[in-house]
């Protein structure tokens, strides 16, 4: 029977709960999952939540959790997990929710009683039942208040890392004490969904996360404090100390390995852990996916899924309203920035289906590649001062830019500059369409993201500022004509990978942190740690170039017409932003 050391991560995420173990050495050893839809009872959810449509609420019923960890522990036992291995404990949870304990709650946290479930004795532990989950839109005239406390969106975005979003915790807690004033006077402790997590294997409230606790528009982030005009806001009065009170205000660790007290004596008790089993801070599920490999500064991650998400560790903090800035989960001194779109996946398929398909084909995305590849890139002729063109591609509103759902194709000429809409026998539609919809979607990252990079050092220290790597994930980052595009545009010093973790780079991001907060000499950081046991040949493969000389610089020379052709559409939809 193997006896070596394991460590549990976990990944609270809308439609499910998921738990990894892994050894020291970082293999995955045992894995269990609770889908809400499919596995929970007695909740008439879908997808994970229950709305309300009329208010544009979106949330999840916290005893839907409860139920959830208690299966997911059950299921790793029936699978011959041996809990006295684990030795330490970490987890991810979706950003912004937040969890609302009674102080009756915080009582019975503490007091668990291990002959009986986790749903039978939290159910009613908490003051308000539910958390309002990401894709909550309810609180419009709370996020016109942030916006507008210290002056406008750009100095909000300065302080906490990002403008005010529907989702953010500090939004969502004004909008619960105004709509709900008896639950909010009720409410002994709030807590984010990860530290919701750490809170039920400590029996007590954990601290938020260093790099978490920014999805709040409550922290500042240059100060390491809570922002008091924000706080007031928030509490509606100046007197914010009750508030305080409720967040837990002195506990927000910098160290994201901190050692917050072994398990409770429940699960000892009830599934055999080892009394000394550590609890290390959980963060949030975007701040975990950075974590699932030894991501290095200036290293990029590009999620392309329904959605695109552009996740990037940096020293520099360069906040701005159109993207998120966080600390670093693991590593004072960086930050990660974010990027994210409604539009990916969708608006890719969207000119996919709109291209006749060989019948001989058995692969949906042949005529879009081929099509996409054969093109020349911005639809220019060999002369890169010639017309470029460029579009947008929008099948829902989207938010970067804030705009409704659309499709705008232009010309753009650099000198003169100028933009013109397409005659027919200038832009073939939808031909023309398919490479320009994934040059678009990667030119707006490069825009968004350009103020970060930088010439990277050493013997090649002569190239342009760009990331290392290029690291796409998602199910688009197995189609290869995107892969080279991507590379085309956005460089890359050391190419595009292909980063295979499946569906587990939060829970995987989770684990490899606890294995850190255990396992760490003093002073070594998280990279250093993991890069030393992590066998890059299992998870990563090289997928295409990334820079190439010339054509690097010719989608350069193309960001300012990407740029007019945003303002431009803005313009036109009376929007400025």
């Amino acid at each position: 029977m193997a006896t070596d050391p394991l460590y549990l991560g976990f990944d609270l995420s809308t439609q499910q709960l998921k738990g990894l173990a892994v050894t020291s050495s970082l293999h995955v050893e045992h894995e269990a999952k609770f889908d809400f839809d499919e596995d929970s009872k007695g909740f008439n959810i879908k997808k994970g939540v229950l709305t309300n449509e009329a208010s544009n609420e979106v949330f999840a019923p916290l005893a839907l959790w409860l139920q959830a960890i208690d299966v997911v522990l059950q299921r790793f036992q029936a699978q011959g997990l041996d809990f006295r291995r684990v030795k330490g404990i970490s987890g991810a949870g979706m950003q912004h929710g937040s969890v609302y304990f009674s102080e009756e709650g915080l009582k019975a946290l503490q007091h668990l009683d291990s002959t009986k479930s986790l749903e039978q004795q939290l159910t009613g532990a908490f003051s308000h039942p539910f958390s309002p989950n990401w894709q909550d839109a309810s609180t419009q005239e709370q996020c016109n208040a942030f916006d507008n406390c210290l002056g406008d969106e750009s100095r909000l975005a300065e302080i906490t890392g990002s403008k005010a979003h529907h989702r953010f915790t500090g939004p969502q807690i004004m909008r619960l004490r105004t709509k709900y004033p008896e639950r909010y006077a009720e409410t002994a402790r709030i807590s984010l969904v990860s530290s919701f997590l750490a809170s039920i294997f400590l029996g007590k409230v954990a601290p938020f996360d260093i790099s978490d606790v920014c999805g709040m528009n409550l922290w500042d982030i240059k100060a390491g404090a809570w922002n008091e005009e924000l706080l007031s806001l928030t509490a509606g009065s100046t007197d914010t100390g009750d508030l305080k009170c409720k967040l837990g205000a002195a506990d927000v660790p910098e160290d994201g390995g901190a050692f917050l007290g072994n398990i409770h004596p429940y699960f000892v008790e009830r599934f055999k852990f080892d009394s000394s089993c550590m609890i290390a801070p959980s963060t949030g599920d975007n701040p975990s996916t950075i974590l699932a490999l030894p991501l290095r500064p200036l290293d990029a991650i590009v999620s392309l899924g329904t959605s695109t998400t552009f996740l990037m560790s940096t020293p520099h903090y360069k906040p701005n309203p159109a993207v998120h800035f966080m600390n670093h989960p693991t590593t004072p001194g960086l930050y990660m920035f974010m990027l994210c779109y409604k539009n990916g996946g969708l608006a890719r398929e969207q000119i996919r289906d709109s291209l006749t398909k060989p019948v001989d084909s058995l692969d949906p995305w042949q005529q879009f590649n081929d099509i996409a590849s054969s093109t020349p890139p911005l639809g220019q002729s060999s002369d890169p001062s010639s017309p470029m063109k460029i579009g947008l591609y929008f099948p829902r509103p989207e938010i970067v830019p804030n705009v409704r759902a659309g499709i705008w194709r232009y010309i753009y000429k650099s000198k003169p500059r100028s933009l013109m809409a397409p005659s027919s026998d200038v832009w073939s539609v939808p031909q023309d369409d398919a490479r320009a919809i994934v040059e678009s979607q990667f030119l707006s990252l490069r825009l968004r993201s350009q103020d970060l990079v930088e010439s990277p050092s050493g013997s090649i220290s002569h190239l342009p500022a760009q990331p290392r790597r290029i690291y796409l994930v998602g199910g688009a980052s197995r189609n290869l004509a995107i892969a080279r595009i991507a590379g085309e545009v956005l460089g890359g010093v050391e190419g595009v990978y292909r980063l295979d973790v499946g569906e587990n780079a939060c829970a995987l991001g989770a684990a490899y942190k606890a294995t850190w907060a255990v396992e760490r000499e003093q002073g070594e950081t998280f990279e250093n740690f993991i890069g030393g046991r992590w066998r890059e040949e299992e998870f990563v493969k090289k997928i295409a170039t990334g820079y190439q000389e010339g054509i690097f610089e010719r989608y350069g020379s193309a960001l300012d017409g990407f740029d007019f052709v945003e303002r431009e559409v803005l313009k036109g939809e009376g929007n400025t932003q």
